[in-house]
């Protein structure tokens, strides 16, 4: 009698663990469980639809202004960390801030969207011509990190149309010169804390292909691995698993070269590096900018890399990029 209760109890503890952990599983893919909802899941969230997609995206300042489209790090991060840029608002410009495709709070999509580039230069130029409303309304691009290197990409296919660049430490504009500051940044190794904090989450969260959510949770964990000088932690809302990894690979894959044209651009462009982020340094600075036939470099001073974000680098930098967009006005 005792060993069938016991038996009994054993099978009910079973399937109340099988219910639990089901139950969780449901949860974690959940929208909204893991990370926060997107803007296809959310209808309350800013956005508009470009390009046979739909973007988390608004802007601040007078419709008619001179815009300037700010281009967000990554891939795969999000402009939350770059609401500083609200500022050049109140000086007359129109800020315009948007998710990169499956980044941030953006829609997201299956591996097979990102086989090229074209896409993301196909959803800036939705982005311009969204924003836009008259045809002699001038647009700067402001890139920072991968949105530098995104704006120089842009510019290298499609240099009409732009009034002017700001350029805040692209990591390259060669594969092979991005590689090189990858690997000068990257300062965790295979057995850090940053690394085995990811690797202990596969033991219950794998994550194929489709579930967003799951493996965007978990390259947030990989973020704290950079040592690139700044002041603390970023704000974000979610990364873009997919779109960091699909476009990483297509680099290894192809080793994209986006300098070919830049000599097109006689506009003065303006190049930002910190001096807290040693990876990069003015040597690195000096070679990447040098694709573009006029150039200025600007050191911001007490900053690292994410210069636009904390008061020090911002304060130093902010001048600077209003002095240069009022030059082109």
């Amino acid at each position: 009698m005792r060993q069938k209760m016991f038996l009994g109890m054993c099978v009910m503890l079973t399937l109340l663990l099988v219910f639990t952990q089901c139950r969780k599983q449901r949860q974690i893919n959940e929208a909204g469980f893991l990370v926060p909802k997107t803007v296809d899941q959310d209808p309350s969230l800013p956005s508009v639809h470009v390009n046979g997609t739909q973007l988390h995206a608004e802007a601040f300042g007078h419709p008619d202004s001179a815009i300037i489209v700010v281009l967000h790090g990554g891939p795969g991060s999000d402009y939350r960390y770059l609401l500083n840029c609200t500022e050049f608002a109140n000086r007359g410009f129109r800020v315009v801030f948007y998710d990169q495709r499956g980044a941030g709070l953006s829609r997201r999509y299956p591996r097979s969207t990102y086989s090229s580039l074209q896409v993301m230069y196909d959803d800036l130029r939705g982005i311009i011509t969204h924003y836009k409303t008259s045809p002699n309304q001038k647009v700067f691009l402001l890139g920072h990190s991968w949105g530098a290197m995104l704006a120089a990409a842009y510019l290298n296919t499609l240099p009409g149309g732009i009034s002017g660049a700001i350029l805040c430490e692209p990591g390259g504009l060669k594969w092979k010169d991005v590689m090189d500051y990858v690997g000068r940044s990257r300062s965790f190794g295979i057995f850090s804390e940053a690394t085995s904090d990811a690797i202990y989450q596969d033991q219950f969260m794998t994550g194929r292909g489709d579930e967003h959510a799951i493996l965007d949770y978990k390259l947030m964990l990989f973020t704290s691995g950079e040592s690139v000088g700044n002041e603390e932690a970023l704000p974000f809302w979610r990364s873009g698993f997919v779109t960091f990894d699909e476009f990483l690979k297509l680099g290894n894959r192809e080793s994209p070269d986006w300098t070919n044209n830049l000599n097109q651009f006689t506009t003065r462009v303006l190049f930002v590096y910190s001096e807290n982020n040693k990876a990069y340094g003015l040597a690195h600075a000096q070679k990447v900018s040098s694709a573009f036939p006029n150039v200025d470099l600007f050191e911001t001073k007490g900053a690292g890399h994410d210069m636009l974000s904390f008061n020090t680098g911002w304060n130093n930098t902010f001048p600077v990029m209003l002095n240069y967009l009022n030059s082109l006005k």
